[in-house]
């Protein structure tokens, strides 16, 4: 089978098509033939190593051989784990992997799958997982979000905000999104009942009126962040996704910040965990069936130019999720 692997650290340029060999799968996995996935900043975080810290766990001067780019997908099942009772051969999922999502054929953990909506392509599914995860996490875990709060999301109409503030409503909250112009429309489209156009206005100065504030760009310090919040609003952070970062820490820093500043203010300061489960997507699912949310494509790729999708996306303008099909 092919897939898109990478022995250097750098640019899109840097990857390779290659054939390898099928994954095996382990009792508790599932072997899903790809039909679609997506393009996410973790992607390029890889593919970079920016920050500094991804070495860690990909290679210190160079990847691991064998490694395979890419996190959210969707397909088909084609083999399933001795373990796994639940699907079979055939069936439609989508979900996410730690590496590994940009080949014909992927082995996933039972427990990062669920069953594709029927209603949804698979390049629509394919872009839920990662940013559906986020969105969804951050507001309801991190954020406590309860029906009748006002919340801001900073960054409303990429991948994960665009999740954010349909999700936001779903929960009977009063939304207010940030984005560029050129994007103003798209949100409000979205369930947004009042959009900021940070080019024109400084969300920042709008102090004391959101409970929930979710901060997806991490352009702004954490004291600018607090200033909307009322007394007792909660302020989440993602970690900012926009544009790549050098250095050791890169965005982790603002999360680093975060965490030392929580416990001598009267506001809290939290952060999306981000743990991918079957849980989480069976709920968002049952949402997108209800057309309650919906994945907002910004652009679709072939299989062949995942390259030029990743330099798309790190440009970071797009709008929602940059998606490839197979």
């Amino acid at each position: 089978m092919q897939a898109w692997s990478w022995d250097r650290y750098g640019p899109p340029d840097v990857l390779t098509l290659k054939d390898v060999d099928e994954p095996a799968i382990a009792r508790d996995e599932v072997l899903v033939r790809v039909r679609a996935a997506s393009v996410n900043p973790y992607d390029w975080r890889h593919l970079r190593a920016h920050p500094k810290l991804v070495r860690l766990s990909v290679g210190l001067r160079r990847p691991k051989p064998g490694l395979v780019l890419g996190a959210d997908l969707a397909g088909v099942v084609e083999r399933v784990g001795a373990d796994v009772t639940d699907l079979r051969p055939g069936d439609e999922v989508f979900g996410e992997v730690a590496l590994g999502a940009f080949a014909e054929a992927v082995a996933v953990p039972r427990d990062r799958l669920a069953v594709k909506p029927a209603r949804l392509t698979f390049a629509q599914a394919a872009a839920v997982p990662m940013a559906g995860h986020t969105a969804l996490q951050g507001l309801r875990d991190a954020g406590r979000i309860a029906a009748g709060q006002r919340v801001l999301v900073n960054g409303a109409s990429g991948g994960i905000g665009t999740f954010a503030v349909q999700l936001a409503r779903t929960f009977g909250a009063e939304v207010t999104g940030v984005c560029s112009t050129r994007n103003v429309e798209l949100v409000r489209s979205l369930g947004a009942d009042d959009v900021l156009d940070y080019t024109r206005a400084d969300f920042t100065d709008r102090a004391g009126r959101y409970d929930l504030l979710v901060d997806i760009v991490g352009d702004r310090s954490l004291a600018a962040l607090r200033r909307p919040l009322t007394p007792r609003g909660t302020l989440v952070l993602v970690g900012g996704i926009a544009t790549p970062r050098r250095g050791l820490l890169g965005p982790a820093g603002q999360l680093l910040r975060g965490a030392l500043t929580a416990p001598f203010v009267k506001q809290r300061i939290a952060r999306v965990a981000w743990k991918p489960n079957a849980a989480d997507l069976r709920f968002l699912a049952d949402l997108m069936e209800k057309e309650e949310i919906v994945p907002v494509i910004d652009r679709t790729y072939p299989f062949a130019e995942i390259p030029e999708a990743l330099r798309h996306i790190e440009g970071g303008h797009a709008r929602g999720k940059v998606a490839v099909t197979f």
